[in-house]
């Protein structure tokens, strides 16, 4: 029987936590084509420039979201900006909508991963976004929290 290796997919949106408060997270399930699992498993993804629209059927999409084509695929190949229906619960639907609604909320694309399943997940999370104040709060907590643990250290 043949080993194989286990590579955990964990692409993350540094830039989307740099930017916005999350408020409320939620794991989407991904619609996707042909050979783009390929290149998420190659980890040929880029979250940073992603967002999510509601469409006027309901359902949630994620825009922007580059997936490389795959290098050994063919004329199958799938085109890598498209737009990718999130699947989500209905309930889960609805409150992502209602509070959607509100003035500076957006929905942003966090991280990308692969179930233990096998299945590409994409993490959200409903945003608010920061002030340039609010981000040198962060900055100066994270460099007071380095402070200490070097401190505690010697």
């Amino acid at each position: 029987m043949k080993e194989e290796k286990v590579k955990h997919i964990n692409i993350q949106n540094r830039r989307a936590r740099f930017e916005y408060a999350f408020l409320v997270n939620y794991t989407a399930g991904l619609v996707l084509k042909g050979t783009e699992i390929k290149s998420i498993r190659d980890g040929s993804v880029q979250l940073g420039d992603g967002f999510c629209v509601f469409h006027p059927d309901g359902s949630l999409w994620a825009h922007n979201i580059t997936i490389a084509q795959y290098t050994e695929g063919t004329y199958n190949n799938h085109e890598p900006t498209r737009a990718r229906k999130l699947l989500l619960n209905k309930r889960e639907l609805k409150q992502l909508a209602a509070k959607n609604q509100e003035q500076g909320l957006t929905i942003v694309p966090v991280r990308l991963f692969v179930s233990d399943r096998g299945f590409a997940k994409l993490e959200i999370a409903l945003a608010k976004g920061k002030k340039l104040y609010d981000k040198r709060d962060d900055l100066k907590a994270k460099d007071q929290k380095r402070e200490m643990d070097r401190a505690r250290d010697y």
